[in-house]
């Protein structure tokens, strides 16, 4: 879910096209897995699969999305999350409860037949396990695209690795990347393209938030941005019931964030949440390295593993061509 920000990033954003983008990507994995398992779908909402029922949307996203950002420029790396902080349990619990929900709503909307109201919730329905995690982590190993294991959220890590110039930019649809300290957060770029909702076709494009920017848009500190998270609510706290971006906004200019938490959640403490955004455990424990493509070993995980065409896994592998890695120093930073 992330923390509500869109109504407020809607003046401070600009559009991108792909081929605009350049240099490193640090990549929140979970989201991006969560959005192929959510999209790539069978109109009736079952996942991609294999022959023997190994769901492999993920990978499908994972390997032409991947492909195409290479062949775009772009040199992504993917990062994983660790262990959670112990005041997101609620949220994790409440998620668990929606996709079960989802998945029971799914087999009755296939049920009665109502293939879009099953698409729908199958769509809310994907969940990201082990499984899912171990083999994007093998695929990835094998295309030669390098993954980070987070200590703790991939956000955190990803917005540090771009604090600290290893990389240009992280990629999140989640606006908490911003909270994190992301000075640059690309959103949509692991679904930009043609997409169907809620019945009809449209074009979804990269947008590109640099967080000074943001903030001189906003007249607030970084901090004030944390305060807005927390008033609108956080994975990690569900905030102040009624209150939306704009509202948290005019508190937090006008200083009264302290005393509005005191007289609307009197039992709640903001400061370790505050603080987890500002200072989250984040490790300098990676190496950013690319390399060729492992295409005997791409090929006989997807087309001998999990069923894929072996021709379409050969037309992606063409896109982590040498000619598609030919930048200069100066592009990639």
């Amino acid at each position: 879910m992330g923390v509500a920000l869109r109504d407020l990033a809607a003046d401070c954003r600009e559009t991108v096209d792909l081929d605009a983008l350049s240099g490193i990507a640090a990549i929140d994995a979970h989201n991006a897995l969560y959005q192929f398992l959510s999209i790539i779908r069978q109109p009736d909402g079952t996942p991609l699969m294999s022959a023997d029922g190994q769901i492999t949307s993920h990978l499908t996203g994972l390997l032409f999305r991947t492909a195409n950002l290479v062949e775009k420029g772009l040199r992504p790396v993917y990062v994983f999350d660790g262990t959670p902080p112990t005041f997101k349990q609620e949220t994790i619990d409440q998620r668990r409860e929606v996709r079960t929900r989802a998945g029971n709503a799914w087999k009755e909307a296939l049920r009665v037949g109502d293939i879009a109201e099953a698409y729908k919730q199958a769509s809310a329905s994907a969940r990201v396990d082990a499984s899912i995690i171990g083999t994007a982590q093998e695929l990835l190993t094998l295309l030669g695209i390098p993954w980070v294991q987070a200590p703790s959220e991939g956000e955190a890590q990803a917005a540090y690795m771009a604090r600290k110039g290893s990389v240009r930019f992280a990629v999140s649809q989640d606006y908490d990347s911003l909270l994190f300290g992301s000075p640059v957060l690309v959103r949509n770029l692991t679904v930009s393209g043609r997409r169907k909702m809620r019945g009809r076709t449209i074009t979804v494009s990269p947008e590109r938030i640099v967080l000074d920017a943001f903030l001189d848009c906003l007249g607030i500190t970084r901090e004030g941005l944390v305060e807005i998270g927390i008033l609108v609510g956080t994975d990690y706290h569900p905030g102040i019931k009624g209150v939306g971006g704009k509202t948290a906004l005019k508190l937090v200019r006008g200083g009264e964030f302290e005393s509005v938490i005191a007289e609307r959640l009197p039992e709640f403490d903001p400061a370790p949440i505050k603080e987890f955004f500002l200072n989250p455990p984040v490790s300098d424990d990676y190496h950013l390295a690319w390399s060729p493509p492992d295409t005997a070993g791409v090929i006989e995980m997807l087309s001998g593993r999990f069923d894929f065409s072996p021709e379409r896994v050969e037309g992606a592998l063409e896109k982590f061509s040498v000619k598609a890695r030919q930048k200069t120093l100066d592009q990639w930073f």
